[in-house]
């Protein structure tokens, strides 16, 4: 193709194929580098062999181009999200933590109970986890408030200690 055919072409088709890409892509300065782009490739392919119908192949060039930007802003796009949503994301990832954590701690105390003498396991139990006070487990188990009292200074004491001990 020679240069006088391609400025012919330029002159005839270029501001109507930009205004046919920036109907497409609703952006006129990416309208304007497509078309440049496709009378580039459009010099590159006829210095190598005849073209029959420029036009035509001009239009397909442009389209091939449109059809590759798009996929390309495909592929880059990122949807993009609100702070408070990514916020709760942090909130759910801490609360998660917060919640292996805990799960962690009640399996330390469950060990930690069971390595106690069954009867002080039942006053802890009775006392810590159903509510009932030091009379209450007494008269139930039939011992005096002093041994409750005794029973779960014990547990305490031997739970804290287990607690606060390093995990091996």
């Amino acid at each position: 193709m020679l240069d006088t055919d391609l400025k012919g072409l330029f002159l005839k088709h270029a501001s109507t194929l930009r205004g046919y890409l920036a109907r497409k892509v609703r952006d006129p300065q990416l309208a304007a580098d497509l078309v440049q782009e496709s009378f580039l490739r459009m010099a590159e392919r006829g210095r190598k062999e005849h073209i029959d119908n420029s036009p035509g192949y001009l239009y397909r060039i442009a389209g091939n181009l449109l059809v590759d930007h798009i996929r390309q802003e495909t592929r880059r796009k990122t949807d993009t999200v609100p702070h408070e949503a990514l916020a709760e994301i942090e909130d759910e990832m801490a609360g998660l933590e917060a919640q292996a954590m805990a799960e962690q701690q009640r399996m330390a105390l469950k060990q930690a109970l069971s390595e106690l003498p069954e009867r002080t396991q039942e006053i802890f139990r009775l006392n810590r986890i159903e509510g009932m006070t030091h009379a209450q487990v007494a008269r139930h188990l039939e011992i005096s408030d002093s041994s409750v009292q005794k029973h779960l200074s014990k547990a305490l004491a031997y739970v804290m200690q287990r607690l606060q001990e390093p995990e091996k």
